[in-house]
């Protein structure tokens, strides 16, 4: 009989056995909620509680935002994921002329404590978890975020959330750095120490695969790339003098999902069972959790599609259940008109009920272990592994991914596979509904989220208000302070705090540091 295809393989290139069996697999045993955890983390998963659903919000302003998140939080989200706008990704403000005509387009503009404050109005911050995506200016935003809770009386130790804080994809794949690789990572060891002691429930770091992925990373690609970032930030908060079990359960990870269903699952199933393999070998903790993989998903942008928008519906809803029954903590699903603006409060709001239908409807919350016994996907997670296993070892040869991404290499592997998925498309031996196969003439009138030309200005009366009003004397000690102490080794988290207590800007506070940092171009791997 004639095949549908000349071969059969995955997505990322992993070839395909017509019928796997027990003979393709590894015979290690292996239990839920055990070492290594590729079954995974917890012996009851969701049985015991859901994933957080955890949708990522923001445009405009801190106003808009704070509505939107108390829209979602009152259909039934979780948790709060904050979106910045790409000024405040970049550490400038509003009135930045670089700011010019980006001010509240791809997320919230938060330039100051009182933006913060406005973010999470009404919302009592020991109730919630937060994630922020944030990189080069983690440390302000969190300093900002822990000022709110002070300030609404919340016990330090009953915050929770994280922010992304991770620099090295952003040389790696998305191009949001602002400081030469080593301070930048002098400032993520300074939030780890810090929050160890004063915040043990806050994540500390969110090491993304997602970011790298949506570059053109594969599944491999993206998993041996995101655990040698991890082992990079493991390596420089052990110099600092911390003990591993001082910091690492409270590693997180962040991880897309695609549309090769299978091969997302043995993904995430090979990512736990690895990152366990490389933190017994490399550093031998005592305290379990620190070999603990634990992560949250987001369903694959680079899959929407502005054709056919509707279809985007279907895509996430196989993605977002790929991610399920691959064990993940927390989820964001994608809304269906992505590809064409900022999501709509419909929008967001079908992509809310997408997990809950999945939660309530589907049974797949209900078995600990779904794809126990699944021959085709334990020999994806032992494939998954085993190449993922070896590309970190080429990492490692190079010097870690420090050294790597200094080389150009993981830029380099990203823009070949990116290339490769590109052509697969526009030859046709990979179909995209709706792009090259089942195309249709007549499209949906789908528009975008439209965002206040004036939000700008807005920011810009609120800034000028802010330097009037503020105690000037103490806003620039504070700074000044800073920059001082950033050529030294004193732990800058206080005095971040301090300056954002002061009224400095996030722009403010990033010049500070600038003027012993400087700025930095990653080498673009061409």
């Amino acid at each position: 009989m004639r095949l549908r295809k000349d071969s059969f393989e995955t997505l990322g290139g992993l070839p395909i056995s017509p019928v796997p069996s027990a003979d393709d697999v590894s015979s290690q045993p292996e239990i839920p909620g055990e070492a290594p955890y590729t079954r995974g983390v917890h012996d009851t998963m969701y049985r015991s509680r859901l994933w957080t659903m955890r949708q990522y919000a923001g445009f405009s302003s801190a106003d808009e935002t704070n509505a939107r998140f108390r829209t979602l939080l009152n259909r039934g989200q979780s948790g709060l994921s904050v979106a910045f706008d790409l000024p405040t990704q970049l550490g400038m403000d509003s009135d930045d002329p670089l700011s010019y005509g980006e001010v509240g387009r791809v997320g919230v503009a938060i330039d100051s404590i009182v933006d913060m404050r406005e973010l999470f109005d009404g919302i009592q911050l020991d109730q919630v978890s937060t994630s922020m995506t944030i990189n080069s200016p983690a440390i302000i935003l969190l300093a900002m975020y822990v000022a709110v809770g002070e300030e609404q009386g919340v016990d330090p130790g009953l915050l929770r959330g994280t922010v992304q804080n991770d620099i090295l994809k952003e040389y790696i794949a998305r191009g949001t750095h602002v400081f030469p690789p080593e301070p930048s990572m002098r400032l993520i060891t300074d939030l780890i120490e810090y929050c160890a002691e004063h915040h043990p429930m806050w994540n500390t770091i969110s090491i993304s695969g997602y970011h790298i992925r949506e570059a053109g990373a594969t599944a491999v690609e993206e998993l041996a790339f995101t655990l040698s970032n991890a082992l990079a930030y493991v390596d420089a908060a052990l110099s600092t003098g911390l003990d591993v079990d001082q910091f690492a359960p409270r590693l997180s990870f962040f991880f897309g999902c695609h549309n090769d269903f299978f091969e997302e699952i043995a993904k995430f199933r090979a990512a736990r069972r690895l990152w366990h393999r490389l933190m017994v070998e490399r550093y031998e903790p005592k305290d379990a959790k620190s070999s603990m993989l634990r992560f949250h998903t987001q369903t694959a942008g680079v899959t929407l599609t502005a054709q056919q928008p509707l279809n985007n519906v279907a895509r996430v809803a196989y993605q977002a259940m790929s991610a399920v029954l691959g064990g993940t903590q927390s989820l964001h699903t994608n809304s269906f008109d992505e590809a064409i603006g900022l999501p709509t409060d419909q929008s967001v709001t079908i992509a809310l009920r997408t997990q809950q239908i999945l939660a309530e409807e589907t049974g797949v919350a209900d078995v600990v272990d779904p794809m126990a016994g699944s021959y085709h996907v334990e020999t994806l997670t032992d494939l998954i592994e085993t190449d993922a296993y070896a590309l970190i070892q080429e990492i490692d040869e190079m010097g870690g991914a420090l050294a790597a991404l200094r080389m150009g290499f993981q830029q380099r592997r990203i823009h070949e596979s990116a290339w490769k998925q590109t052509m697969d498309v526009e030859n046709q031996s990979r179909k995209v509904v709706g792009v090259n196969h089942a195309r249709m003439d007549d499209q949906p009138e789908i528009e975008g989220q439209m965002i206040d030309p004036l939000i700008a200005e807005q920011q810009h009366q609120k800034l000028s208000k802010l330097r009037a009003e503020r105690d000037a004397e103490k806003a620039t000690a504070a700074l000044s302070t800073l920059t001082m102490a950033a050529s030294t080794d004193e732990n800058l988290f206080p005095l971040i705090l301090d300056a954002v207590k002061s009224n400095c800007s996030v722009g403010e506070i990033m010049n500070a540091l600038k003027a012993e940092y400087g700025t930095w171009m990653a080498p673009s791997g061409f």
